[in-house]
């Protein structure tokens, strides 16, 4: 199998502008692209600490992918160990899983952790496993969870990283249930015990505009921390600020800082892809499975490139994967994307045509 350099096309997209510098009040910070995960700000993001509430995010995301958040969920006496922020559920109220979800994420409520902990899990410890397990498939490295609600314990709280919390939430908000309600200023139920009326304590859903959602946290070892999101022109973003006295301001800085300082490009589109100086596969069809966006700013003056590389099989089967597209931002891959080849169809020729094509070539 001999393999051929067969095409490179460079996009000149940039224009080289000055761009104003960003700065926060956190111990550690982070501002990624929640599409291509591109990293457009950080100070100190591996940094592990305490991380307090917005550990609720694994806890909701961990829920809605193990459980029907429409199932009933009889209050246990789990909650009896619940302190700090509630939503002040009794034992042997009944709720909705989906309603004990608004409570976690609109009201911090630590009770509401403890019972969809033990709803879920069958218990709060085999919950935190779920939890840890979760971290580890999607890519969580600085993390270890020990409890659904982020409190600080004698055992010591939930330790993550902005990097991770990061990673996190992008996975997270792939999920429409979990976007709907980090989405939502304000909730309200009724229970066969109670009527509850809640706001939802990220106040950037009420004060910035491309605000989608986020998960705010508080301990005294942790102090404050942040995750919230926001899209605005094809560019889905997210924010974490972990000890930041002065978040709700930073993450909306940081926003506007991305928004007016970068574009998103449509680099890639899934489907049929054209070669133009490739003849090896002419008769066939040449495609790839999903689309790649990336952000870009006015100040980098490098090139993008497409480079396309592609294997010259011989024994070609409809649906092989035959070569790859790299992108790159100057020499530096930001993004592989394999190429397949599909076998031309021929549309199936009527008797009549037949006929009609013997007699013309008689």
């Amino acid at each position: 199998m001999k393999k051929c350099l067969l095409f490179v096309v460079t996009l000149i997209l940039l224009i080289p502008l000055q761009v104003k510098a960003i700065e926060t009040s956190a111990t550690s910070a982070i501002l990624m692209d929640i599409d291509s995960k591109r990293i457009l700000y950080s100070k100190d993001i591996h940094n592990t600490r305490s991380v307090a509430s917005i550990s609720k995010i694994m806890t909701a995301i961990v829920a809605i992918e193990n459980a029907d958040v429409k199932s009933k969920v009889t209050v246990g006496e789990e909650i009896t160990k619940a302190y700090g922020s509630g939503i002040y559920i009794k034992q042997g109220e009944v709720l909705t899983l989906e309603d004990l979800l608004y409570g976690l994420m609109l009201r911090s409520g630590n009770d509401a952790a403890l019972a969809i902990a033990n709803y879920v899990g069958g218990n709060v410890d085999s919950f935190v496993e779920m939890m840890n397990e979760t971290a580890k498939k999607i890519g969580m490295k600085d993390s270890t969870f020990r409890n659904p609600h982020g409190l600080d314990q004698d055992d010591g709280g939930n330790l993550s990283s902005a990097y991770d919390m990061a990673i996190l939430t992008a996975y997270a908000m792939q999920n429409e249930t979990y976007k709907k309600i980090v989405g939502t200023e304000k909730y309200t139920l009724k229970t066969n015990m109670n009527t509850y009326s809640w706001t939802n304590k990220n106040k950037l859903l009420r004060t910035y505009e491309y605000t989608t959602g986020g998960k705010t946290g508080f301990t005294e070892i942790a102090r404050r921390t942040l995750v919230s999101t926001a899209s605005k022109d094809n560019m889905n973003l997210v924010v974490v600020t972990l000890n930041d006295g002065n978040d709700f301001a930073d993450h909306k800085d940081l926003f506007e800082y991305a928004f007016s300082t970068y574009k998103s490009y449509h680099i890639l589109e899934k489907g049929i892809i054209q070669i133009y100086d490739d003849d090896y596969y002419d008769k066939y069809n040449l495609y790839i499975k999903n689309d790649f966006k990336y952000l870009l700013s006015p100040d980098e003056n490098e090139s993008l490139l497409l480079d396309f590389e592609l294997e010259k099989n011989r024994n070609i089967q409809d649906g092989d994967k035959v070569g790859k597209v790299d992108v790159l931002l100057g020499d530096k891959v930001i993004h592989t994307e394999d190429i397949y080849v599909e076998i031309k169809k021929e549309q199936t020729k009527s008797f009549w045509q037949k006929i009609k094509e013997w007699f013309h070539d008689s």
